[in-house]
């Protein structure tokens, strides 16, 4: 396919209009490879705008930074070959979204924007990229980023027969598997999906309860906060547990059948060594390839099939949101991604359980557990009834929602206690 850089020019440009769209580039170090990429990719745009005027209507948005300015169109079936890779070190290496929209949103607005998931068109755009149409429009103040939501405090009536000292409670270990395959789901179980959206996270409120007092209940207000990794991710091939639990720390990783083990962003299976691997096993890994991408942007976790086979994901929250069955096994194909978890949902469901007690609450922890076979599913419409019949699957641990149990179940009474008065 040859390059965009390569056609010639649509139209003739003004040199001193290419100058100032040149010096509305943030954080441009000159000479650098983020400057000469940047200025190619400025020059692939002028040339494939559908309009000469979008120029100048480009340069109003960049000078203004007022949203209202029109729309700024290239055709849809341009966008592959318009931008180029930033060779730079600096853009993260997790991320290969090189869209349009993306590069300019970075070169004009946020440098370190990472994914068309953290965007969201404004309510005016009429050609964003969300939409579908024949032209795309690449307007960066036609974009807003997603910022997450802010989670409000669980409030808990305090009790004397709480039982767990904060500081030394050990209920969730990250090794735990939580059984889901004993549900009985509906005949529909086994879903496809197709491209969700999404935005950013980063919430950090105080971890010690707070308390307070709702309607003259003495209350205990607990927090959501971030933990220093989002997510331990534990491996098996069929019943068998294989190597190490992965912690995740970066917003965006890889799952693959590729070998690099020190990488902080991939948890990479074939480095992965059983001496009881099953040829099935063996022939599912190879089919693996590029596996699975997970990010966890604005308080939400999204599944991005990146390989040739699909994958299928097990996640109870994504099954409520629809009003499936809690055991509903949904196919994601490749180049498409299914939002498996949002904290603003989980919040609303921590909320709602606490009047229902300990029990009720501690059930909640298998909605923080996420099952993703590879390449076989599994479920009622598959001779494999169960996730451990499969020959690679992965169990995904979503460490801040689990501690965030852990510490509203402190501060309720456990089953059989019984009260100091």
């Amino acid at each position: 396919m040859s390059n965009l850089f390569n056609l010639p020019f649509s139209f003739s440009t003004n040199p001193q209009t290419f100058k100032n769209l040149l010096q509305h580039r943030l954080h441009i170090q000159p000479n650098s490879n983020d400057d000469k990429w940047s200025e190619k990719a400025i020059k692939g745009l002028i040339k494939r705008l559908t309009k000469t005027s979008m120029i100048d209507d480009l340069q109003t948005a960049l000078d203004t930074k007022n949203t209202q300015a029109r729309c700024v169109t290239i055709p849809r079936d341009a966008q592959t070959k318009l931008v180029e890779p930033n060779p730079s070190t600096t853009v993260r290496k997790a991320f290969h979204d090189i869209t349009p929209v993306i590069a300019f949103c970075r070169i004009w607005r946020w440098p370190d924007l990472n994914t068309h998931l953290e965007l969201r068109p404004i309510p005016t755009c009429t050609y964003a990229f969300q939409h579908e149409k024949d032209q795309i429009c690449v307007n960066p103040y036609h974009y807003e980023r997603v910022i997450a939501p802010f989670i409000p405090p669980i409030y808990v009536p305090v009790s004397d027969q709480a039982v767990f000292d904060s500081t030394t409670s050990e209920r969730f270990q990250p090794d735990s598997t939580v059984a889901m395959d004993c549900l009985s789901p509906t005949s529909d179980q086994v879903r496809t999906v197709v491209n969700s959206p999404a935005s950013v996270q980063d919430n950090f409120e105080a971890m010690t309860p707070t308390p307070a007092t709702v309607d003259n209940v003495p209350t205990m207000a607990i927090s959501y906060v971030e933990t220093p990794f989002w997510c331990s991710i534990l491996y098996y091939e069929l019943n068998q547990r294989v190597g190490e639990t992965f912690h995740a720390s970066l917003n965006s990783l890889v799952i693959d059948s590729f070998c690099d083990p020190n990488a902080s962003d991939r948890f990479c299976l074939g480095s992965l060594t059983n001496v009881n691997r099953t040829p099935e096993s063996e022939a599912c890994r190879r089919m693996i390839g590029q596996g699975v991408r997970l990010y966890y942007i604005g308080g939400e976790v999204f599944a991005e099939c990146l390989s040739d086979s699909p994958v299928f994901v097990q996640s109870p929250s994504c099954n409520q949101r629809f009003q499936w069955h809690p055991a509903t096994v949904c196919k994601i194909p490749p180049r498409c991604n299914l939002k498996i978890f949002s904290n603003p949902e989980f919040a609303q469901m921590l909320r709602d359980t606490i009047q229902h007690g300990y029990e009720a609450v501690y059930n909640l922890t298998r909605i923080c557990s996420i099952r993703m076979s590879f390449v076989k599913g599994w479920g009622e419409e598959y001779r494999r009834r169960t996730i451990m019949s499969t020959p690679c699957w992965v169990e995904i641990h979503l460490n801040g929602p689990m501690q965030w149990i852990d510490n509203v179940l402190q501060q309720l009474p456990a089953p059989g206690t019984m009260s100091s008065k």
